[in-house]
């Protein structure tokens, strides 16, 4: 069974949520404080005695971080009659603190939903604590109640954004795919439109969401988010291959496969690149070919183990066919431009982007792509677009890359150049 590449760093994002801000307990830091006197927080409104020596006891507790202990506390308090509103307040707000301490987060919302009846209440106090009592219900891995609380939170005015983050976490895990992508969807959107960075662990999340609602399309777009905002290498690799193995994907488009993952770092194995440099061979490009075999070497994947012999055997066949190829190209240049059909101009030009010489074969690729005649006119202009990136003209390589239009695959590999080139297509 295929294995998501984004399951286990996504669900980190909600413990990192609130890391690291206060005591064993961080979210309690997040929390409106309750005044050790507990004398009226409202002008004329007091406890009895009886009532606030057991708050007061209950406070001491919960700064000491004995959470369960103030809960048993304040459970004396149940059995004192006749207790006025604004004494069910203080009291139910302080075990609504300690059941949050405690990690019991049904009874973190029992004791808010009492508190919040009973009024004196303000509503940046409530905010806070709907927001502390979602991440207990995500902290106990109870998804449904993190899905209501986090629903809460937004309805009730907030506005963190990493709350948005484990709200979608919380459908994931609860495996409502949909909504989890519904709610990345329209968190990345906006911070795009805002010009704010994307969190990775959001994309990876939407990617993920998408890969589970079994939608190749949507996950093929999602992946295409991901790399263009964190362009490594197992991201590319892994969009790559979903695009190179859907449904009508040329296998003529090999080498053009293999090109696209060597330029994004994503050519792994050393079949990989051997693979690569025969087929760049058979192609009449050695330069291109001498390009993977020596990046095959300089990455180390090349020149080692049991086949190292094998390895230096194409290497020099490589180079020598490499040298002779170079020798003759002026005369192969100057033969094409005779012709009528431009494939000739084309496929000289890029043979000597393969040698690294772009800016000397982009006007032959150019003059090939206007004479017209070619046998694959939207191989030519991919080509022309590779050789437009090499050069470093990334505004003519996105627009030459946007006129491709062949269903065979050819327009996918466009659509991830224009990436590459750091644009979303």
């Amino acid at each position: 069974m295929k294995r998501s590449l984004f399951l286990i760093p996504a669900v980190a994002v909600a413990v990192a949520l609130l890391s690291g801000r206060a005591g064993s307990v961080p979210w309690l830091a997040l929390l409106p404080g309750i005044t050790p006197a507990l004398a009226a927080e409202n002008e004329g409104e007091t406890v009895r005695p009886e009532v606030g020596k057991l708050l007061q006891a209950a406070q001491h507790l919960i700064q000491d971080h004995k959470y369960d202990k103030a809960l048993a506390t304040l459970h004396g308090i149940d059995d004192i009659s006749n207790r006025t509103s604004y004494e069910n307040s203080v009291t139910e707000r302080m075990r609504l603190t300690a059941a949050l301490g405690a990690e019991s987060p049904a009874l973190a919302a029992k004791a808010y939903q009492a508190a919040a009846t009973l009024g004196g209440f303000p509503a940046s106090e409530r905010v806070r604590f709907i927001q502390a009592i979602a991440v207990a219900y995500y902290r106990a891995k109870d998804y449904a109640g993190a899905v209501q609380w986090g629903r809460n939170y937004l309805a009730a005015g907030g506005n963190d954004p990493e709350m948005r983050t484990l709200l979608a976490q919380a459908y994931y895990l609860g495996h409502d795919f949909a909504a989890a992508a519904g709610a990345l969807a329209e968190q990345i959107a906006a911070e795009e439109r805002g010009g704010k960075e994307v969190p990775e662990t959001q994309l990876q999340l939407y990617a993920g969401s998408i890969e589970n609602l079994k939608d190749p399309a949507r996950h093929i777009a999602a992946l295409e988010r991901l790399v263009f905002h964190y362009p490594k290498p197992e991201y590319w690799a892994r969009l790559i291959h979903e695009v190179s193995t859907k449904a009508g994907f040329s296998s003529h488009l090999d080498l053009e496969v293999a090109r696209l993952r060597m330029a994004t770092g994503a050519l792994e194995g050393a079949d990989r690149y051997l693979e690569m440099a025969e087929q760049a061979l058979q192609a009449g490009l050695p330069g291109e070919a001498r390009t993977a075999i020596d990046t095959g070497y300089s990455a180390g994947v090349l020149g080692t183990g049991p086949d190292a012999s094998r390895h230096q055997r194409l290497r020099d066949l490589v180079d020598k066919t490499a040298t002779e190829d170079l020798k003759a190209l002026p005369t192969a240049l100057h033969d094409a431009a005779q012709t009528e059909a431009g494939t000739g101009l084309v496929n000289s030009g890029f043979d000597y982007v393969g040698y690294g010489q772009a800016d000397k074969g982009l006007a032959a690729m150019e003059q090939g792509v206007a004479k017209g005649g070619l046998k694959r006119p939207d191989e030519a202009r991919l080509h022309l677009g590779i050789a437009y990136l090499a050069a470093g003209a990334k505004a003519k390589a996105i627009s030459t890359f946007k006129t491709i239009r062949l269903a065979d695959g050819t327009a996918d590999l466009a659509r991830l150049w224009i990436i590459k080139a750091g644009a979303l297509p």
